[in-house]
């Protein structure tokens, strides 16, 4: 049953290109909230200025268009809790942060970075753990003086409670943190500076965020925050503290966590190869959901209709360049002609297409694309499959030439170009019969018998369907590059 009340967020960091995990736990999130025709919040987190840029800020909004993932509160749309992004919302942590301090939630710590270090060495070699040893937690006034006389600057830390910290993930089930593994941790730089670990928690807490679904990688920073809600929720901050899912880690090579520096992370990479946005969403979903048991092609709206993260596996997903592709294959034959022709017009002009814009032939174009779109993966691949249509001589492919035009094959050519120019051009199965019958004056069949003339006429020994390809070329064109061929046969 739909739960209109459900609020959730996509927080990425502004920081170099979006990366497919990025993509999936966005996905995954206007999933959700789509499903129970709750809220999806648009957020970002652009506090780190020598990382954060405003190329990646605008690229994110574009890559999200793109995908069709829409939100309904957020940058350029704004909503009841704006502004939705970190860098304007300096005011709101700096208050936060005192309500803190003065409730006895946070304090002063002004540990150097050399004491640190070293009492963590200390800790470990003793076998004990060696997370923040709570050194300044009851600092004297006396003290503060004296380490303020000294010239040294505190960050604000927050306060762990003594007990275990036991919730419920979505994904995971009940997980409990003892304080051993959880110590007081940094909230607010030396400089005043806010971190992850206080922005992150107070923006869900003002923005009304029901479910937090994010990645495993942030599993370990859950108790704190749990801890820090109930202090907000005891400060008039938060109302409640939200349900927190954490999915499952996207695999690359090696069984290695994907990461940005994998060349198959980047989104952009299968948005310029042709990718559409539905394939690629329909396979990002299944990186730890599954639709059905025998079942991983659907659309979108099925998707919608069917997310529940409590379906989501808690096991690492394997990213898989195949699967994705033949994902991708499957959108592309759903398309109605139409839009597939329409789809593939980036990939007929320049940079992409190698033949000149008056050389398109926009009618060949139309009567091939119902062949093509059977035959491609990805946009992209339209580009070599059609460009016989209209460069003025087929690509020069040597490895082709040299598979197909074995000893006899200038006789073949010349029986074939007589046998075409005979044909009914107004038919492939006439061009396929004439062709046909050219292999049998030479004791060849159909298979062996077309392989030169393809290579003859489109400089490839793979493409779309021969007959239809030579029909919407043209006889003229046809006879034409036949007759090339026989004069570099007989060179």
């Amino acid at each position: 049953m739909a739960n209109a009340n459900v609020r959730v967020r996509f927080c990425p960091s502004p920081t170099g290109n979006p990366h497919v995990g990025l993509v999936r736990t966005a996905l995954f999130n206007w999933a959700f909230a789509r499903h129970n025709q709750g809220t999806m919040v648009f957020r970002i987190e652009d506090t780190d200025a020598a990382r954060d840029s405003e190329e990646s800020y605008n690229q994110l909004l574009d890559s999200l268009r793109w995908l069709g993932l829409d939100w309904d509160e957020g940058p350029e749309i704004g909503g009841p809790h704006a502004p939705y992004r970190q860098s304007q919302r300096m005011d709101i942590y700096k208050d936060v942060a005192e309500k803190l301090l003065a409730g006895g939630y946070a304090y002063h710590c002004y540990c150097t970075t050399e004491e640190l270090d070293a009492r963590r060495d200390a800790a470990r070699a003793a076998g004990r753990p060696s997370g923040y040893d709570g050194a300044c937690r009851e600092l004297s006034a006396e003290q503060k003086s004296a380490y303020e006389a000294e010239g040294r600057t505190a960050i604000v830390r927050f306060r762990m409670p003594d007990e275990p910290i036991t919730f419920t993930d979505l994904v995971r089930g009940e997980l409990t943190f003892t304080p051993d593994n959880v110590p007081d941790y940094g909230i607010v730089r030396a400089n005043g500076a806010p971190l992850y670990t206080l922005v992150n928690p107070v923006d869900d807490a003002l923005m009304e965020i029901t479910h937090v679904l994010r990645g495993e990688d942030l599993l370990s920073s859950t108790p704190r925050q749990i801890a820090l809600y109930k202090a907000l929720i005891e400060l008039g901050v938060a109302k409640e503290t939200p349900a927190f899912g954490h999915l499952p880690y996207v695999m690359g090579e090696g069984n290695k966590k994907l990461s940005k520096r994998d060349p198959q992370a980047s989104l952009n990479i299968y948005r310029e190869r042709g990718f559409l946005p539905e394939g690629l969403l329909n396979y990002l979903s299944l990186l730890g959901w599954s639709f059905s048991a025998d079942q991983d092609v659907f659309s979108i709206s099925d998707m919608i209709a069917k997310f529940d993260v409590a379906d989501v596996n808690a096991n690492p997903a394997r990213f898989d360049l195949k699967k994705a592709e033949s994902i991708n294959a499957d959108h592309i034959r759903m398309l109605d002609v139409k839009a597939f022709t329409a789809a593939c017009e980036p990939w007929l002009t320049a940079p992409h297409a190698n033949w000149a814009p008056e050389d398109f032939d926009r009618a060949a174009w139309e009567a091939i694309a119902p062949h093509a779109q059977t035959r491609v993966t990805v946009l992209s691949d339209i580009t070599a499959n059609v460009d016989f249509l209209f460069l003025k001589e087929p690509v020069e492919d040597e490895a082709s030439w040299t598979k197909a035009m074995k000893e006899g094959s200038d006789a073949l050519l010349r029986t074939a170009r007589e046998k075409l120019e005979a044909a009914d051009w107004t038919s492939p199965e006439s061009l396929k019969e004439a062709v046909l019958a050219a292999g049998e004056v030479h004791g060849l069949k159909l298979g062996k018998a077309q392989a030169p003339v393809r290579v003859a006429v489109t400089g490839r020994t793979v493409g779309l369907p021969l007959f239809e390809s030579l029909e919407i070329l043209g006889k003229e064109k046809t006879l034409a590059r036949i007759d090339a061929a026989l004069a570099k046969l007989t060179a």
